[in-house]
């Protein structure tokens, strides 16, 4: 067994403490990032859930865009949930003008594509990779992948409802997104299944 890797959190805003949580709870060692320097600490980083420009904002403010992209582009594994997805999406639809990500994933998402926050829902997501039960997914105003590159593997998409097969997780080498989070089901699944990214990398 292999020590337990450092996990970074991108602490700039949105759901940061659920996912300290979960990655805590399979064994990680986890902080919270928001200076160049505390990134150069860690192993991996997980973006959160939140409000894509609110992020993309702060990653300016705090000089946090740069150091972003050079580690992504090293290969270090990167986890974005929902806003964190849109994050590393090299192209946004309905997105703001001055919108800017990490463009990590060649993939194509569309902002709030699920509807407003009263139109958020939850629906079973069965992920490649990822052992047992269909992932009990929530989804809060939530992205949808609309096209993926070369190189890009589809994990999961919706099963039921009027947004079946709808594409919701991704991966592309070290990197991994999800258009739902995670961290706000008690599953650890897809924590562990990054943990072990990170480990592997």
């Amino acid at each position: 067994m292999t020590a337990a890797p450092a996990i970074g959190v991108l602490a700039l805003q949105g759901d940061v403490r659920e996912h300290v949580a979960a990655l805590t709870g399979v064994g990680a060692h986890v902080r919270p990032v928001r200076r160049p320097e505390e990134l150069d600490a860690v192993d991996g980083l997980v973006i959160p859930g939140g409000e894509s420009t609110t992020i993309s904002k702060l990653a300016d403010i705090f000089e946090m865009r740069e150091p972003i992209d050079k580690r992504i582009a090293a290969g270090m594994p990167v986890y974005g949930s929902c806003a964190g997805m849109i994050m590393l999406a090299t192209e946004v639809l309905d997105g703001r003008p001055d919108q800017r990500g990490f463009a990590g994933i060649e993939m194509t998402v569309r902002r709030n594509a699920f509807g407003r926050q009263v139109d958020s829902f939850e629906a079973p997501v069965r992920l490649a990779g990822v052992e047992g039960e269909p992932f009990h997914a929530v989804f809060i105003r939530a992205p949808w992948v609309e096209r993926v590159g070369v190189g890009v593997d589809v994990l999961g998409e919706v099963t039921e409802g009027p947004a079946a097969g709808r594409v919701v997780a991704v991966r592309q080498g070290n990197l991994l997104a999800t258009s739902f989070h995670p961290e706000l089901t008690g599953d650890l699944r897809l924590h562990r299944y990054f943990v072990d990214l990170v480990r592997a990398a």
